[in-house]
């Protein structure tokens, strides 16, 4: 971040205003933006060799990239990601897109699930792109838990609440679990419950392992330094999401490669994958946080875009995310005030119901 800001720093005001031209006529049409389009548009009236010049120069830096033999540039991820941070002009929120957001979710009646599904199909409709919305856990004390195996890679856990909820989360097991070995498992967690939260939960056995560590380092530090034995630890907490408008992203006239990519992008969603890491993108501070391209290991092949933002409960916890999926050439400017917007109102619908 910083080694991009002493780069933006370090161009001279004409060098600025030709790459942040490039930039936002990019943005708005997809298409390379070539030197004769930029002579006309220059606040100072310069020629194309000087302003193709200057262009050569953007490129040698990693910021502009010419994908055809034509003159014409597009900003590369690297050069994207310094705009953002460094050039994006974030617009008001438009008071049309408010009010379609608005009514949207003004019914607040009906359960959590229901409200969020709403919110996908709110920013979906209103971005035009694809929507994703990460769904709070319920925090209710637990009254049993129950593993059910699905298959050899597949798993269910059922959380029955003490409020009489029940919620269902699929999982991956770790390698050589058995039916049988699932039901001890759940017999010993049952056990531990007395009325406990989820989160609760993980910390008595935080706590549980703790006690042994000593215990179990003792007895183990011989096979070790043997090499008999080595210690592993894998962990998963995979979180529910909600995924609306991905007819958006397949139908926006792009190329026949850049729907495979996309459709890429839709397949590793379906399968949840990386999904365990997807609140942990917006839990690094409040406010809107934009992943462009391969900075988000998710989107690495697909190449999109996320705009994402966390809302929080009443206690002002962070409790899950609202996001934006789209090209990397998103209207950036409009979006970020959209996904702000939406995260703070259902984090608002959230606390109310609390």
């Amino acid at each position: 971040m910083s080694q991009q800001s002493d780069i933006l720093n370090e161009l001279n005001d004409r060098s600025r205003e030709v790459f942040r031209r490039v930039v936002e006529g990019y943005l708005e049409s997809g298409e390379p933006v070539g030197s004769r389009t930029l002579t006309r548009e220059l606040s100072e009236k310069v020629s194309a060799a000087t302003i193709r010049n200057v262009m050569q120069d953007l490129e040698y830096l990693g910021l502009l990239d010419s994908p055809h033999v034509s003159a014409g540039r597009v900003p590369t991820q690297q050069g994207l990601r310094m705009f953002v941070d460094g050039l994006l002009e974030v617009q008001d929120l438009d008071q049309s897109d408010q009010q379609k957001i608005d009514a949207t979710l003004g019914d607040n009646a009906g359960d959590v699930g229901a409200m969020l599904d709403r919110v996908g199909s709110a920013l979906s409709g209103v971005t035009r792109g694809a929507s994703l919305v990460l769904a709070p856990k319920h925090e209710a004390p637990i009254r049993h838990i129950e593993f059910v195996s699905l298959g050899h890679d597949r798993a269910m856990v059922v959380l029955v609440m003490a409020d009489g909820h029940v919620e269902n989360r699929l999982f991956t097991p770790p390698p050589g679990q058995t039916p049988s070995s699932m039901r001890e498992a759940a017999n010993f967690l049952n056990a531990l419950i007395e009325g406990k939260t989820l989160s609760e939960l993980q910390t008595v056995m935080r706590g549980e392992i703790e006690k042994r560590q000593q215990e179990i380092d003792v007895l183990s530090r011989t096979l070790i330094d043997q090499g008999l034995a080595a210690w592993a630890d894998d962990g998963d907490s995979p979180e529910r999401l909600i995924v609306r408008g991905r007819s958006n992203l397949l139908d926006t006239g792009q190329s026949e490669g850049d729907l495979d990519l996309i459709r890429t992008l839709f397949d590793d969603l379906e399968r949840k994958r990386d999904i365990a890491g997807f609140l942990e993108l917006a839990d690094q501070g409040e406010g809107v946080r934009i992943f462009i391209g391969s900075e988000n290991k998710l989107f690495s092949l697909s190449g999109s875009s996320l705009v994402v933002s966390p809302y929080m409960n009443a206690d002002r916890k962070i409790v899950g995310a609202v996001g934006v999926i789209g090209p990397k050439r998103l209207n950036y400017g409009r979006i970020v005030p959209i996904v702000d917007y939406t995260a703070q109102l259902v984090g608002k619908l959230i606390s109310d119901r609390t």
